[in-house]
C-alpha cells in the first residue's frame, strides 16, 4: 500500500513538535513567543482528515506561529478529535453552532495574533516550510500585503500528484486585477499569506459571498496590483467527493456574483462572458445533459463560449480536464 502524506502526519509523534525559534541564540519554544503568522482553520465534518491537517501544521518549523481552529458545529466526530489535539499541542480551539464558511472565517480573524494569517482547511495538508519561506518572503517585501503560492492536489487517500496543478503555476511570479477578472491566470485561496490588520481594515470577508476566497483575491487586486505569487508549495489540497468545488452550478454562479461588484469596471461584460464559457466547458466535463440544459442561459457569440462549444459533442474521456 503506497504510504500517503494523510498517514505521515496522522501517526502519532513522539517529540514536542512546536516550533523552535531562535532568539539570541538561544532556543525558546515556539508557543512562547509573540506570533509572526496565525493559521486559520475552520473545521467542519472532516473527521477523516482533521487530524492530519493539524498536525501539517504543528509540524512547521523556523518561524514563530499560532494555530487557531473553530469547529464550525461538525455533527461528525470532528469536534472529539479536536478536543484530543488541542490537548496535546495547546493551540486555540472553539466549538459551536453552525454558522457557515464566511462568518467562521471573519471570527478566526478577529482571535488572529499575527503579524500575517494564512487559512488551512481542515481537509487540506501544510507542506514543510510553508510557514517560513512565506513569512520570510513577506517580511523582506512588505509593500505587498499578500502573496500567493503554489498547489499540489491529492486525493482523499493522501496520495499526492506527481507535478504542481499547472493551473497556477502561470500566475509565477505576479498577477494583475485583470488576470484574474478575465480568468487568464488563477489563484488558489489555500496558497495566501496576509497582513491581518490591512485586510481588517478592509473590512475582512464579505458576508454577502459564500466564496470567501474568490472575492478576497479580487479586493486585494483591485487595491494593490500587481501580487506576487510565489514558486512555492504552500498547500497539498485534497479533492473527494465532498468538495464544494465539485458543484460547478453553485461554483458559478457565486462566482459571477462576485463579479457583479465590479458591474461599472470596463472590463465586467468581457469578463462575465469568459466565466460563463468557463462554466458551459466545466459542464461539458461533468454533466453533458446538465450543459445542454443550460445552454440558452450560457451561451454568447463570444470567441471564448464558442471555442468550447465544441466540447458538447467530444466524449468525456477525450476532454482534458
Amino acid at each position: 500500500m503506497e504510504y500517503s502524506v494523510t498517514n505521515m502526519f496522522a501517526e502519532k509523534m513522539t517529540e514536542n513538535v512546536y516550533v523552535k525559534a531562535f532568539a539570541k541564540g538561544a532556543e525558546v519554544e515556539q508557543r512562547e513567543i509573540p506570533p509572526l503568522v496565525s493559521v486559520l482553520m475552520a473545521s467542519y465534518n472532516h473527521e477523516k482528515y482533521v487530524e492530519a491537517a493539524v498536525r501539517s501544521v504543528m509540524g512547521q518549523k523556523g518561524v514563530s506561529f499560532e494555530l487557531i481552529v473553530v469547529d464550525d458545529g461538525s455533527s461528525d466526530t470532528s469536534p472529539q478529535i479536536l478536543e484530543r489535539l488541542q490537548k496535546e499541542f495547546g493551540f486555540h480551539y472553539v466549538h459551536r453552532p453552525n454558522k457557515g464558511i464566511v462568518p467562521t472565517m471573519n471570527e478566526l480573524l478577529s482571535l488572529a495574533k499575527g503579524r500575517y494569517f494564512c487559512s488551512l482547511a481542515s481537509d487540506d495538508i501544510m507542506p514543510p516550510d510553508r510557514l517560513r519561506i512565506q513569512s520570510q518572503y513577506m517580511e523582506t517585501h512588505r509593500g505587498k500585503p499578500v502573496s500567493f503560492g503554489q498547489v499540489v492536489r491529492m486525493d482523499a487517500d493522501g496520495n499526492l500528484d506527481s507535478e504542481r496543478d499547472s493551473r497556477y503555476t502561470t500566475a509565477v511570479p505576479e498577477v494583475t486585477f485583470a488576470d484574474v477578472f478575465l480568468g487568464k491566470k488563477e489563484l488558489h485561496g489555500c496558497s495566501e499569506m496576509i497582513e491581518c490588520e490591512t485586510f481588517r481594515a478592509m473590512g475582512g470577508y464579505n458576508a454577502d459571498f459564500v466564496i470567501e476566497d474568490f472575492q478576497m483575491m479580487l479586493k486585494f487586486l483591485y487595491h494593490y496590483e500587481p501580487l506576487p505569487v510565489l514558486d512555492t508549495v504552500c498547500c497539498y489540497y485534497r479533492t473527494h467527493s465532498t468538495n464544494v468545488s465539485g458543484d460547478k452550478n453553485w461554483l458559478y454562479e457565486n462566482t459571477l456574483k462576485v463579479l457583479d461588484q465590479y458591474s461599472s469596471h470596463k472590463l465586467y461584460k468581457e469578463a462575465r462572458r469568459i466565466w460563463m464559457s468557463h462554466w458551459f466547458s466545466a459542464l461539458c466535463y461533468s454533466d453533458k445533459k446538465d450543459a445542454l440544459h443550460k445552454l440558452p442561459e450560457l451561451w454568447s457569440f463570444s470567441l471564448p463560449f464558442l471555442k468550447r462549444f465544441p466540447k458538447l459533442f467530444i466524449p468525456k474521456f477525450l476532454l482534458k480536464r
